[in-house]
């Protein structure tokens, strides 16, 4: 079937813009979005442009394809992925109480507060892989990479927060 992507083909999508087909189901593709992330688009959609089409080769496993092309995309690009807020905590509010009872305690949702620690996150993310990425000295690196640890350590208090363990902060480990 020479109308089938395959995965790798790069296609432009009139409301999500730019993307790469990373999978393919009975009758849609997984399509990760520079925008928008991963979303699923049937087969049978002609409203996008194909920008570089790729052949689909059912013979081939490409889970480790997929997985690595997921991981590029999201340490070299700034948006965030959706991160589940853990069910516990949905429509929670946080509150913020004085201790001057004669001022007014600071009420916040938690989700509003969860996505500024995930985007805290994923700029983390993002500074490391340029730090990783960039002309200073291996020295440089290690003791900026060393800060880096120190900080996701530090946010390991919100762990709570996370639905999936995956998407936690993490420190230095002990005995390392």
């Amino acid at each position: 079937m020479s109308n089938i992507l395959g995965i790798g083909s790069r296609v432009k999508h009139p409301a999500f813009g730019d993307g790469v087909v990373i999978g393919a189901e009975a009758v849609a593709y997984k399509v990760c979005f520079i925008t928008y992330g991963i979303k699923m688009v049937g087969k049978e959609y002609g409203a996008w442009e194909i920008i570089e089409k790729i052949e689909a080769d059912e013979a081939v496993s490409f889970s480790e394809a997929e997985k690595s092309l997921i991981k590029i995309l999201k340490a070299w690009s700034d948006i965030s992925e959706v991160v589940p807020l853990g069910d516990k905590w949905q429509n929670g509010l946080m509150i913020l109480q004085p201790e001057d009872k004669s001022l007014k305690p600071k009420e916040i949702p938690i989700e509003a507060f969860f996505h500024k620690i995930v985007m805290v996150r994923d700029r983390l993310r993002v500074m490391e892989q340029r730090i990783n990425s960039s002309d200073l000295s291996d020295e440089e690196k290690v003791n900026l990479q060393q800060y880096i640890t120190r900080i996701y350590g530090s946010l390991t208090t919100f762990n709570i927060l996370f639905k999936n363990k995956e998407d936690n902060f993490v420190g230095e480990k002990s005995g390392d």
